[in-house]
């Protein structure tokens, strides 16, 4: 089929990539002149493991074409896949299709826009084709996986006559047609918001609890482990930590917040968001306790600093507050990620307290804290003997529960943990 992508961000790229690589010609439309900008360049593409090289592949096999949009009416199918904020242009893609005056058109939406905004720009499509809404569900990190291979399908279909078309568009990616869930488009996008708000909620409150059992002298491990084992709670999203970050996650939490105060004139995702964002300086507030506020001219390790494992993205990374705060106190930071150096680089530019090393071990050199912060799985099992030789204060601050506290304790470390 002929597919039409528009938008520039990670979900655009990871459709015109997967639907390329299963046959379809498909031609991505970044909008705005993005088309001009090098591939290396665009650090949406380049964090995401894998996307690069997916997308360069699929461009030299011809099936996918950088270009701003040409309106065909061999065109199959159309894909919106456009940030929050760009619904305007979003209607402005549909006016410009009903104007080609011709029928049957398929429009996915998965844009993450309001509750309601498919029905909206349906009845501006009108009946020259059906609009079905797709929610965004690619975690950074592992979107093509996701996309290629999903758990789940959602479609938001207000008219069935979309159905048989968009079955064919999904098939290579569902296995089995039973991996489709359909509901209504306003029940669909309030799916996607319900579930990323469920998440946040989730994080937030182990998150609390975590710092209640530092109160009050409780491993918050081991509350995890029996509260995960009731089938009612489930372990998912339940481990304690110094804050989530990614720009897709938190701009969809603050998305569904603003829509629930606005309904409601309250929430409970703003106060799990105004949490977050004080659980990304809790190591160093932990650091700053250890010290006694002591810390001026002294040597912090941090070992990872993108906002998840699998991506080199910092976007709202808890990192970036830890940084700022070592730095206006005017510790030196040695700093370790698999992935992140160069989006560090580019976001602190000549910042003379930061050095970037290569090696992990190497950046507890002469360290008076280590702080984890990122739960790469290269760091879980560390030469502990070497570990513990490096660092002039053998202190670890755990951000992710990662290490096991007695066997560190065996090896001479001073361990902090969250909630533990």
């Amino acid at each position: 089929m002929k597919i039409n992508v528009y938008g520039s961000g990670l979900s655009a790229w990871v459709a015109a990539a997967c639907l390329a690589k299963v046959g379809n010609d498909v031609v991505i439309d970044e909008m705005a002149g993005g088309w001009q900008q090098s591939l290396d360049d665009i650090s949406i593409i380049v964090d995401e493991q894998g996307l690069l090289a997916q997308i360069q592949q699929q461009i030299t096999a011809g099936r996918l074409v950088r270009r701003q949009r040409e309106l065909d009416t061999a065109t199959d199918i159309h894909w919106l896949a456009l940030q929050p904020s760009d619904q305007q242009i979003a209607e402005r893609v549909i006016g410009s299709l009903k104007s080609l005056g011709v029928s049957g058109l398929l429009v996915i939406n998965q844009c993450n826009f309001a509750v309601g905004a498919t029905e909206v720009l349906q009845a501006k499509l009108g009946k020259t084709g059906d609009i079905v809404y797709v929610p965004d569900n690619l975690p950074e990190g592992a979107a093509l996986e996701s996309f290629v291979r999903p758990e789940r399908i959602i479609l938001g279909l207000d008219q069935n006559t979309a159905l048989t078309k968009t079955k064919a568009l999904f098939k290579p990616f569902s296995g089995s047609l039973d991996a489709l869930q359909l509901m209504n488009s306003r029940e669909a996008e309030f799916t996607k918001f319900a579930i990323t708000g469920m998440l946040a909620l989730r994080l937030g409150y182990i998150n609390e609890l975590a710092n209640l059992a530092d109160q009050l002298n409780v491993d918050i491990s081991v509350v995890q482990e029996g509260m995960g084992s009731d089938p009612r709670v489930g372990h998912h999203y339940l481990t304690p930590g110094c804050g989530f970050g990614g720009q897709n996650f938190a701009a969809y939490v603050s998305t569904f917040s603003g829509i629930l105060q606005q309904q409601r004139e309250t929430s409970l995702l703003k106060t799990v968001l105004d949490e977050n964002e004080l659980q990304k300086e809790l190591l160093f507030r932990k650091l700053w306790q250890y010290y006694q506020g002591n810390i001026r001219g002294k040597t912090v390790a941090i070992w990872g600093a993108s906002f998840k494992p699998g991506t080199a993205s910092i976007d709202h990374a808890p990192s970036i507050k830890i940084i700022d705060a070592l730095i206006s106190q005017g510790v030196s930071v040695r700093l370790h990620d698999p992935e992140a150096i160069a989006n560090l680089q580019l976001h602190y530019c000549d910042e003379a307290l930061i050095t970037y090393v290569e090696e992990a071990l190497e950046a507890t050199e002469g360290a008076d804290a280590l702080l984890l912060v990122t739960e790469w799985v290269e760091y879980w099992s560390p030469d502990y003997v070497r570990l513990q030789a490096k660092m002039r204060t053998p202190l670890i601050i755990d951000g992710r529960n990662v290490f096991d506290r007695d066997m560190l304790m065996q090896y001479g470390f001073e361990y902090i943990g969250v909630g533990r």
